[in-house]
């Protein structure tokens, strides 16, 4: 019979590096968990550290700066078990410095040590890098109960999951499949990201392992917002027929009581679940908490939005003052020869909705000025066809955006704030958009939604009343760099393009492959034209928030320089 314990599921969110505040915070949770009468304290995968801390890692003063941070929190925790991922080093004389490990300790000793074996380098992971795999599998003998302790990754390598396994190994078919080993619990310290169906897909493998092995199993995931990656949390204890009996809150730091004794604990409500587009709702929901973070942990407090009066920029403004607050965020117009008075009226109105403060800055002065700068490149040179003048172009519209973008970029440095860009994933893909333009910025927090989901998640915003203005979701959008602009003069209706570009971009499908699923051939050969054409633009952009299985950034390493183009099998 299983020894009767409480335990914490304890999902934190932690400032890469700031270990006075994640020692801080651990202890804290320890000792309120202590407080309810727990007798073990689980926390996420590098709990000391945060995750990922990438290079950081290769800095002696960071690895003894950590080292002594881990030393202060054995210490400092008293009277309650606590179970904790932390950076340790490898003792061997060859391979990677350091293990990803788990370390058990309680009342000033370290009980039990274990190191993450298998080491993701897919996608935005890296590990390898920095990290030597554990070789052994053991289990943790711990006031009466046999723990199957785990990181990560190590618990995501099942074969009846997934139809081609990464590794050659599975630890935990290693610490439960042994006739000999025996364990009353499978405990998973996780730094798992967010993104749309990832869920289901942990629901799945955490289900399955639990029936396979008949063993109850214990999740714990780190939460919060950590440059383009986004922490869900959404810690979780199953049973061994793989029920959920125990549920952390998502999107934010929660402490949730597990008691072996009734194998019953807290069940938090998940907010997305209870709405009409779940998968919009969590996708706002990790948009707000990966903006709150990005902003407050990069040491700002305020930011600024081109407000356009179309719906990216509506959409922007709305999740900012949701993760920010009113008084943290400003907005400007900066209307062009081109701009309509319905888009004016629409961003006043929209600011006027969401009690932000709101400037007007007209651009047409400065746009004549630069065109009478540039007027020697705008007519034609010596030996050309004397005095014609050269036909308006994108480089007339593109000057419109980057006057935009030096004076959003002006008046964040003058305030102190940052400048979160509006673009949305469709437009990044294709290039319809302007370097050193409407791409300036700190944060593009759009830039992994597609347009399509950009609607979705405006109706999200105005399902309990009208926030950004109707007409502006109803109007055709446009960039208005010129008359009568219309995206869809340039690009492929928005209902045609994203799951061209999904498929593309996410599934990896080959051109061929796209047409069988009924699109035109020339459509998809010119969307994928336009995706590798506009690689520079996107290597240059700020980071973006990742909320699809494939975000661009740095978990999608294509060169800029290539000449490579699909063969007409496509397969």
């Amino acid at each position: 019979m299983m020894a009767a314990m409480k335990i914490a599921l304890i999902q934190t969110n932690p400032v890469i590096g700031d270990f006075p505040g994640n020692n801080a915070r651990i202890v804290a949770q320890a000792e309120r968990a202590a407080a309810l009468g727990c007798e073990l304290a689980i926390f996420p995968e590098l709990a000391l550290s945060g995750y990922p801390p990438q290079d950081l890692l290769e800095r002696p003063a960071f690895l003894a700066d950590h080292e002594r941070a881990l030393t202060r929190l054995i210490a400092e925790v008293r009277g309650i078990g606590v179970l904790c991922g932390a950076v340790t080093r490898n003792p061997e004389a060859a391979g990677k410095p350091l293990h990803n490990s788990a370390l058990l300790f309680r009342d000033g000793k370290i009980l039990f040590s274990t190191a993450k074996r298998l080491l993701p380098t897919y996608d935005v992971f890296d590990e390898s890098r920095y990290f030597e795999p554990g070789r052994e599998a053991a289990l943790c003998d711990y006031q009466g109960l046999k723990l199957a302790i785990t990181v990560c990754e190590d618990i995501w390598n099942d074969k009846r999951v997934f139809p081609r396994c990464l590794y050659h190994h599975d630890p935990v078919a290693e610490l439960l499949g042994c006739p000999d080993l025996t364990a009353d619990l499978l405990i998973n310290l996780a730094a798992s990201p967010f993104n749309l169906g990832k869920n289901a897909i942990k629901q799945k493998i955490f289900a399955n392992l639990c029936a396979a092995y008949r063993v109850p199993m214990l999740y714990v995931n780190q939460v919060g917002g950590q440059d383009s990656l986004v922490f869900e949390g959404g810690s979780l204890a199953l049973d061994r027929s793989g029920a959920v009996v125990c549920r952390a809150a998502r999107f934010q730091e929660d402490l949730v009581v597990l008691d072996t004794a009734t194998w019953q604990g807290e069940i938090r409500e998940d907010g997305s679940a209870d709405q009409a587009d779940p998968e919009a709702a969590e996708v706002l929901a990790a948009l707000v908490l990966g903006s709150r973070d990005y902003v407050h942990k990069c040491g700002f407090s305020g930011v600024v939005i081109g407000l356009s009066g179309g719906i990216d920029s509506a959409l922007t403004a709305a999740i900012a003052v949701q993760a920010l607050g009113a008084e943290n965020v400003l907005g400007i117009a900066m209307p062009s020869p081109y701009s309509s008075p319905a888009s004016q009226e629409d961003a006043r109105q929209l600011a006027t909705t969401l009690g932000i403060a709101f400037q007007v800055l007209p651009i047409t002065p400065i746009f004549e000025n630069y065109q009478q700068t540039l007027a020697p490149f705008f007519t034609a040179f010596a030996g050309e066809t004397s005095g014609e003048a050269r036909p308006v172009d994108l480089t007339t519209q593109n000057i419109q955006a980057r006057i935009r973008g030096n004076l959003l970029m002006a008046a964040a440095n003058k305030l102190g704030r940052l400048v979160l860009s509006t673009g949305n994933k469709s437009e990044m893909a294709v290039g319809y958009c302007t370097l050193y333009g409407d791409m300036s910025g700190g944060l593009a927090l759009l830039s992994d939604v597609p347009k399509t989901l950009v609607y979705r998640l405006a109706a999200l915003i105005n399902r309990e009343r009208e926030i950004i203005p109707r007409r502006t979701v109803e109007r055709a959008p446009s960039a208005e760099l010129a008359p009568d602009q219309k995206d869809q003069d340039d690009l492929p209706p928005y209902e045609l393009l994203d799951p061209i570009l999904k498929a593309y971009l996410e599934d990896n499908l080959a051109i061929a492959e796209i047409v069988a699923q009924g699109f035109e051939q020339p459509m998809v050969a010119e969307v994928v034209a336009r995706i590798r054409r506009n690689e520079h633009k996107r290597k240059q952009a700020p980071p973006g928030l990742k909320v699809t299985s494939k975000a661009f950034g740095y978990g999608r390493r294509y060169p800029v320089a290539e000449n490579y183009h699909e063969s007409a099998g496509g397969k």
